[in-house]
């Protein structure tokens, strides 16, 4: 039975490895839960005189450290005094020096949101005149790496010791109290408890250096695990190792004391037991929700209680289904599930879907907003994709239910044949000596009788030889112990054989055992995505944030502020697969003569894309001027400018640009301006 065991668990490794890897790859660095939206001077100004501090306007509250806000001159150097202070509601500033010379000044801000997740970004103004500078923009995001890798598999694992954890020990209250006394379930809820603890102790020290310099040598720093504690994250990682001490105390009574107690004492037993592992589960599900992203944003106060009571139908769902799948393949014959077992999780899986659909309900229309927000968003494709594969578990579980209903109508309800045939669990036979003596098949049990007794015969022959015919020949004595030794390794292996042949000899049985196996599979793809969208950034922040820097793009252009007194947007699809954006152009002061030009580049998110080349033609088509060609310097990411460029006259000209994105894919958009 193991030997045919261990593909079927092999592939499941497998495809748990290959969802991680491919999430966490995919995904990169976790995505910003606090958006930047607003900033003074803003992104790519030209202001006339130097100002005395440099502000910053996120979507909500983060939290700040020295560096969190930094300001850096052409050559690298900072020119801000310190540690930014919050100087109202959302916005956060830092005094800059007296006197600073004209240039090109870069912003960087690195700092954690409210909800736990690391922010990082950069922009840059001018004073005077733009420059060249020294300073890298791309690659400041934070909460990549090896360390941002290692902390996503963190929280994975920690999601997945959980739903272990709190559904396997729920599977036996609620559905099987026979099988606290189960060698392979106790291993499971055990290690569910160990992959919780283990995760949770790396996430505290992984903290410090995920939402600071990402390096792998800072994970022991003490002073950073210090910091890391007095922060809400920390706190709620901290109250998570609490109450896993707790687990482990209910862990103990469920696998110990209580199989031990007669069925009076075990009933009082289960009721202190589920009241106790319930307030257990909440607390540990709570530990989440007091850190991430029902801890802020819209209607908190109601938001973390229903992400408690989702995270724990999902664990009384998922981690049931993998403790059902355990018992289907690895419950001794004498052990089994039975079909009443599988029975009431059925029912107990509907419960938690119809609560996994209310809650999940609530959550997404929180969290986008919009329904625009399920396309436009990553967040909302992660979610479409998730509730795609919540739907195809569903339709995998209907099949197993229908296998359940088949098993049960196995036999004469009650009858011990019943239970050998109905239950989707493993049994292969009744539940005497010979597994094979409750299947009916009397001339196989006869056959297996006399080949016990032969067996056990020359057993007792060869031990005969060994130890009571020839006392003084030690060397018989041994050879007859290996032989004897070696028959019952191969009547083990026999019984293992023909309790195999027996089970899957049931067609129900075998069709429950696949089907279960199945939605096993999907989960754990479920519960990838699951991850992946609690480290991005929700639709609704997203959407407001676009918003906000289109408003203050407006704002500035028709006020004919320093930024430029023309600005044009054109959308450009170059096709690959990260084609798509936003080519802004700003012409300043869009007349005959000599003109500044900015070129900004973005992603459909509002986020500076950073493309390889940008071009920019000016014609004048009824004069028949043009086109003038302008190669505009390369800023920072996204960012493009020209000083000195020369309009010869007035009129409506068409502005073409064009972008490449990447070594082949390039597109060239245009519109047409009044100048001069």
């Amino acid at each position: 039975m193991t030997q045919a065991i261990a593909p079927r668990a092999r592939t499941l490794v497998l495809l748990f490895l290959a969802a991680v890897a491919a999430l966490l790859v995919g995904a990169g660095p976790a995505a910003a839960h606090a958006a930047l939206t607003g900033s003074d001077p803003a992104q790519g100004t030209v202001v006339d005189t130097a100002p005395t501090q440099v502000s910053l306007t996120f979507s909500e509250k983060v939290a700040t450290t020295d560096g969190s806000l930094r300001v850096l001159d052409p050559k690298g150097k900072r020119v801000d005094t310190g540690k930014p202070a919050n100087v109202s509601g959302t916005t956060y500033a830092v005094q800059l020096h007296a006197g600073l010379p004209d240039g090109t000044y870069t912003v960087t801000y690195q700092v954690v949101s409210e909800d736990s997740h690391p922010v990082s970004g950069a922009y840059t103004f001018s004073i005077g005149a733009p420059s060249r500078t020294s300073v890298p923009v791309s690659g400041q995001e934070v909460g990549g790496g090896v360390v941002g890798g290692l902390y996503g598999f963190g929280r994975y694992l920690s999601y997945a010791g959980y739903i272990v954890l709190v559904g396997g020990a729920a599977f036996v209250l609620a559905c099987w109290p026979r099988g606290t006394s189960v060698r392979a379930v106790q291993r499971l809820v055990v290690s569910g408890w160990l992959a919780l603890t283990a995760a949770t102790l790396s996430l505290l020290l992984l903290r410090g250096s995920y939402t600071g310099s990402g390096k792998v040598a800072d994970i022991f720093d003490l002073d950073l695990l210090g910091d890391v504690l007095q922060t809400k994250t920390g706190a709620a990682l901290v109250s998570r190792l609490l109450l896993l001490a707790a687990a482990a105390l209910f862990i103990a009574v469920l696998f110990g004391a209580y199989d031990k107690r007669d069925d009076e004492e075990k009933r009082d037993l289960t009721f202190g037991l589920a009241i106790g592992g319930a307030v257990v589960a909440a607390g540990l599900a709570a530990s989440w929700a007091m850190a991430e992203h029902a801890s802020t944003g819209l209607q908190p106060g109601i938001a973390m209680p229903v992400d408690v009571l989702h995270l724990f139908a999902v664990a009384t769902w998922l981690g049931g289904l993998a403790t059902l799948l355990v018992a289907l393949y690895r419950a001794p014959a004498d052990q089994p599930v039975e079909a009443s077992a599988v029975r009431r999780f059925s029912t107990v899986a509907f419960g938690s879907v119809v609560t996994l659909v209310a809650t999940g309900t609530y959550q997404s229309w929180r969290q986008l907003g919009s329904w625009s927000a399920f396309t436009d968003t990553r967040y909302g494709q992660l979610l479409l994709v998730k509730i795609g594969l919540v739907a195809l578990l569903v339709g995998v579980a209907s099949i197993s239910r229908r296998w359940t209903g088949r098993l049960a109508g196995t036999g004469a309800p009650g009858s011990r044949a019943t239970v050998a045939a109905g239950v989707g669990a493993g049994v292969g036979g009744g539940g005497g000596k010979d597994p094979g003596t409750g299947t009916g098949t009397g001339t196989g049990t006869k056959q297996s009788k006399k080949q016990d007794a032969g067996k056990q015969g020359a057993a007792r022959a060869g031990a005969g030889r060994g130890s009571g015919e020839e006392p003084g020949d030690a060397a018989t004595g041994a050879v007859g112990t290996e032989r004897a030794a070696q028959l019952a390794r191969q009547r083990a292996a026999e019984d293992t054989a023909r309790q195999k042949r027996l089970r899957d000899a049931d067609p129900h049985r075998f069709g429950l055992r696949r089907s279960v196996l199945a939605e096993a599979g999907v989960a754990v793809v479920l519960l990838a995505v699951t991850t992946a969208l609690t480290s991005t950034e929700p639709g609704r922040t997203e959407q407001d944030a676009k918003a906000a820097t289109a408003a203050s793009s407006s704002s500035s252009s028709g006020t004919g502020s320093s930024s430029g007194a023309l600005t044009l947007d054109m959308p450009f699809d170059a096709g690959g697969t990260n084609g798509k954006g936003v080519v802004s152009v700003d012409l300043d002061p869009a007349r005959a003569g000599g003109n500044e030009m900015h070129v900004y580049v973005t992603r459909p998110n509002g986020r500076a894309f950073d493309v390889p080349e940008v071009k920019v033609a000016l014609t004048l088509e009824s004069k028949s001027i043009g086109p003038l060609p302008v190669a505009p310097d390369h800023i920072t990411t996204g960012h493009w400018s020209a000083s000195g460029v020369q309009i010869p006259m007035a009129g409506e000209w068409k502005i073409a640009v064009t972008v490449r994105t990447s070594d082949i894919d390039q597109v060239t958009v245009s519109k047409n301006a009044q100048i001069g």
